[in-house]
């Protein structure tokens, strides 16, 4: 019986601890080998590019460690929300991401657009017929694409997007669930093919560099007008790390710049060393976000 006292104490103390350091480790704290920051973004080949560069700037030249966490649209808002993370540079505004926005709009503070002319849409290779999404109501058209429409993760803004254009325009399609990197690879592979291939698209994305592609039109409007990129932090961050909450609000680049973050990557370069190698290449940039 001593013993197995003994054993239960052992085991409350090392949950203690272990919930002590989870405490002491979280993205808004500032540990003890130094300022510690957490972004946090979704898995799209733009926002893996931005919040690459964001990285290795705060780390390079402001000397943070940065914890990076990748998850879906809905806990990359939450984490912004509740504190469990500090900063993201991937909201699509006003658009895409309107709904987390509106729902948490009193538990974060908005630092505006770090890239406009943002756009999401129907993407198919210039070489298919179709023109409009209203040319997929025609079950021969639709039938090119096999009634298919690739998309990315399901919950994305893209995809409840998508999913009320198939509604609006009355198309008997059917909206294939996967990931971004699948969605462009299966784009890939059909262009090459010059198959008929319709996807959930956004711009900016390395893919309008790689390939002759084109928006079918939108006369409803279900994809709505051009977006922006926005900066969202959580509530207190000016003031625990000014520094970081500075740059963060002059941050701001184009879509050409993305682009050669994303075709680098895309080209086989890890996500970090292309963002440095951006960095490193772009130094005035940088500089005006530093000063």
């Amino acid at each position: 019986m001593r013993k197995t006292g003994l054993w239960m104490v052992s085991i409350v103390l090392l949950l203690a601890m272990v919930l002590a350091g989870c405490a002491g480790g979280s993205g808004n704290a500032e540990g003890a080998d130094g300022k510690k920051i957490t972004l946090v973004y979704v898995a799209w080949d733009s926002e893996i590019a931005s919040t690459n560069v964001v990285k290795t700037v705060l780390e390079d030249k402001l000397g943070y460690t940065v914890e990076m966490l990748q998850v879906d649209n809905g806990p990359m808002w939450q984490g912004i929300a509740d504190g469990s993370a500090d900063a993201m540079v991937a909201a699509w505004l006003p658009g895409t991401h309107g709904n987390f926005y509106e729902e948490l709009k009193d538990s974060f503070e908005d630092l505006g657009p770090n890239l406009e002319g943002a756009k999401i849409g129907l993407v198919v290779p210039s070489y298919v017929e179709a023109n409009s999404i209203e040319d997929l109501a025609d079950p021969e058209v639709a039938a090119q694409f096999n009634n298919e429409i690739v998309g990315i993760e399901a919950g994305a803004g893209v995809m409840a997007a998508t999913e009320a254009a198939v509604t609006e325009y009355g198309l008997d399609m059917n909206l294939v669930s996967s990931s971004s990197a699948a969605m462009a690879q299966v784009l890939q592979e059909d262009y090459e093919a010059e198959k008929p291939v319709v996807v959930t698209g956004w711009t900016p994305h390395w893919k309008f560099a790689a390939m002759d592609l084109k928006y079918l039109e939108d006369p409803k409007k279900v994809f709505g007008d051009a977006e922006h990129i926005n900066t969202i932090v959580r509530p207190g961050l000016k003031d625990d790390m000014p520094d970081a909450y500075a740059f963060l609000d002059k941050f701001n680049w184009t879509s050409d710049d993305m682009a050669e973050v994303m075709i680098e990557i895309q080209n086989g370069a890890e996500a970090d060393e292309a963002a440095k190698a951006w960095v490193e290449a772009n130094s005035d940039k940088v500089d005006a976000w530093l000063k």
